[in-house]
Order: structure tokens, then C-alpha cells, then sequence
């Protein structure tokens, strides 16, 4: 009984198996108890132990399966003054850290970033976007950055490090001198220019990041606002011929009803050139009140189709309706005659034509004397 009790005192297997996403430290629970000499230490792929001992960092073990000796813990024998065949419990703390990859870390400016713009002079600009983050040095991470914090997580060290990537960020887009409406098809170079100023700063706590996507640079609203009304203009082109094609568009509208406020607008301006004609108070031309202005003259009446005639492979004409029947009269147009007007599908007879009426419209040749 007293053998078991006192194996229950003494921890012999240490490892950890991590069920969550964003833990990056985890310290193992000795509840009290010691750490046995030639206890077993795993650690897995994607983790480092840590040995922390009266406060001070002792012994790193990555990847691997290790029997806890004074011979593989050079850092904590050397602290504990131990001889080479020591072999009693000792007190110590171990912290497990997660060395796999965070992904999808937010970033964002909180405040918009001054920039001078070569086209739009002084701009105020926003960005966000993503990173990854992992451990490099687990030793200095510990050291710089846990403490003695029993479980850390990546909100904890993101809020520490991303007043550093917004002033990168700040700095970098600043001083990019890139257009801002070129900027979004060079948002891959921005982010390798900022993770390349950040990399050197979080490296001092033990950390690197793989992986900075800048995903969106914006403007403030009323600035992109004004920008899409300069897009719509762009794509309108001709504001004068813009504006007589809606009004003409309005008045074919059942009614004469416009839509919208470019429609109403040109209303008011047709309106009012009428009212300029009609003289003041609705007069005539003539000035007599009330009268009613003069209608607008009728369209010209349509154009007749005009023809073409083929005559010894030679093509003769256009020749209009009176001129075809002046060339009948003569005999130079008769049924035979090969014709085409536009619209027709190739070269017919006039007999085969609408040309066919004209010709039956002749009167015969006088009789012979």
C-alpha cells in the first residue's frame, strides 16, 4: 500500500493531445506532484515541451519520444547542480506548444491610413485582410510572450502583435506610391512588403508568419460614391445626346410618362421651350391668350424603293417608280428584263416582281397604219 501510494506521487508519462484549434500553450497539470527521473515525455509532430524550473527556461524537447534523464536535460542539471546518476523526483513546470500553422487570422485597420494619391491627392484608405501565424521558437515564445500563463491562446497573442502589422501596413501602403485604383491588382505585392517589415518584429517573440493576404484596400463611402458617379458619366459619354435619347425614349412611352429624375428633368426643359413658342401666359404666336399653337407640319411621305436593272452586264440605275415606267414606255424595261431593289433576294425578272403591275398598266402598241 505504501509502494502504491508513493507511485502515485511521482509522474512518470507526459504528454499532450491537443483537441482544439486555437490553443497555442497548454501546461501540463502536476496537481502537486513531481516529476519522476526516467519518467516518459512525448511529444508529438506539431509540438515542443517546454521545461520551466524556479521561474527560469530550462530544457526544449521537440518532436519525439525521450526518457527524462540527466543526460538529455543538460539546461535543468545544470540549474539543479545535479550529478550524472541523479536520480530522484524534481518539481518543475512543463508547457506544451503547439508549432503547427493558425491560419486565418484577421487583420483590419481601425483607423483610415492618410496617403497621398497621384490622381485624387490626399485619400484616406482602409485595409484587412488575413495570416497565418506559428511558433518558430518555443523557448523565446515562452519567455516573451506566455509567462506563466496555464493556457494561451492565438486572441492573445494576435491582439499583441497587431498594433505592429497595422503600423507595417500604414507604413507600407503610405509609401507604396502605387495609384489607389491600381491597388487592387497589386494587393499581392503589398502584402509581401508588409509581411517582409513584420517578420523581423515578431521573430523577436519567438513567432513567424508564412502567410499575409491584404484581401481588400477601400475608400471612405462618400469618396467611392463620387467615384461611381464619374464611372457612370464615363460610360454615358455624350451628356447632351444622352439626354434627347431619354426624352425621345420618354415621349414613345405610353402616356408620354418619364421615369425617373433624368425623365421628369427633361419634361420640365421640353416643357419649358414650349412655353417659349407659345409666348407668355399660353399665348399664340399671334398673341391672342388661350390660343392654341399651330400643329407641327406632317412627316414627308415615305420614299419609293428604287430599282436596278441589268442590261448587256452592266448594272443601270437606281431608277424610281416614274422613271420605270418612262423606260417601259420606251421598251427598255419589259418582263424579261432582269431587276433587284433592296431587300429582294437576288436578281428576279420584272415579271416576277412587283414591277409586274406596271408593266400589265401599259397600253398596248398602237396598230399598224
Amino acid at each position: 500500500m505504501v509502494f502504491d501510494f508513493l507511485k502515485g506521487e511521482f509522474i512518470d508519462v507526459i504528454s499532450w493531445l491537443d483537441d482544439t484549434r486555437d490553443t497555442m500553450v497548454w501546461r501540463f497539470d502536476r496537481r502537486g506532484q513531481a516529476i519522476k527521473m526516467g519518467a516518459k515525455l512525448t511529444v508529438r509532430e506539431g509540438q515542443s515541451a517546454v521545461f520551466i524550473h524556479e521561474g527560469q527556461l530550462a530544457d526544449v524537447f521537440t518532436p519525439g519520444l525521450y526518457q527524462l534523464e540527466t543526460n538529455n536535460m543538460p539546461i535543468m542539471t545544470t540549474l539543479q547542480h545535479w550529478d550524472h546518476g541523479f536520480k530522484s523526483p524534481f518539481q518543475s513546470e512543463v508547457y506544451f506548444v503547439s508549432t503547427t500553422r493558425f491560419n486565418d487570422q484577421k487583420w483590419g485597420t481601425k483607423n483610415p491610413i492618410m496617403a497621398r494619391d497621384p490622381e485624387f491627392g490626399p485619400v484616406r484608405l482602409r485595409a484587412f485582410g488575413t495570416y497565418s501565424l506559428r511558433v518558430a521558437d518555443a523557448g523565446k515564445f515562452m519567455t516573451e510572450i506566455v509567462g506563466t500563463d496555464g493556457e494561451f491562446t492565438t486572441d492573445e497573442v494576435t491582439m499583441q502583435i497587431r498594433n505592429q502589422i497595422v503600423q507595417a501596413a500604414s507604413q507600407a501602403l503610405a509609401s507604396s506610391g502605387i495609384p489607389v485604383l491600381d491597388m487592387a491588382a497589386n494587393l499581392e505585392d503589398l502584402g509581401k512588403v508588409i509581411a517582409n517589415v513584420i517578420t523581423p518584429k515578431v521573430a523577436e517573440y519567438g513567432l513567424s508568419i508564412p502567410e499575409f493576404y491584404v484581401e481588400n484596400i477601400s475608400l471612405p463611402e462618400e469618396v467611392e460614391k463620387a467615384m461611381d458617379k464619374r464611372s457612370s458619366m464615363g460610360v454615358v459619354g455624350d451628356l447632351n445626346k444622352y439626354m434627347q435619347f431619354n426624352a425621345a425614349e420618354a415621349l414613345n412611352q405610353p402616356g408620354g410618362a418619364m421615369g425617373g429624375a433624368m425623365g421628369a428633368g427633361m419634361g420640365f426643359g421640353m416643357g419649358a421651350g414650349m412655353a417659349q413658342n407659345m409666348g407668355p401666359w399660353g399665348a399664340a404666336p399671334n398673341g391672342a391668350p388661350g390660343a392654341a399653337a399651330a400643329p407641327p407640319p406632317p412627316p414627308p411621305p415615305p420614299a419609293g424603293k428604287l430599282w436596278h436593272l441589268a442590261e448587256n452586264g452592266a448594272t443601270l440605275g437606281p431608277f424610281a417608280e416614274g422613271d420605270l415606267a418612262r423606260l417601259a414606255s420606251e421598251g427598255r424595261l419589259t418582263r424579261a428584263t432582269t431587276v433587284w431593289t433592296q431587300g429582294q433576294d437576288g436578281w428576279k425578272m420584272a415579271a416576277d416582281t412587283e414591277l409586274a403591275r406596271l408593266l400589265d398598266s401599259l397600253p398596248p402598241p398602237p396598230p399598224m397604219p
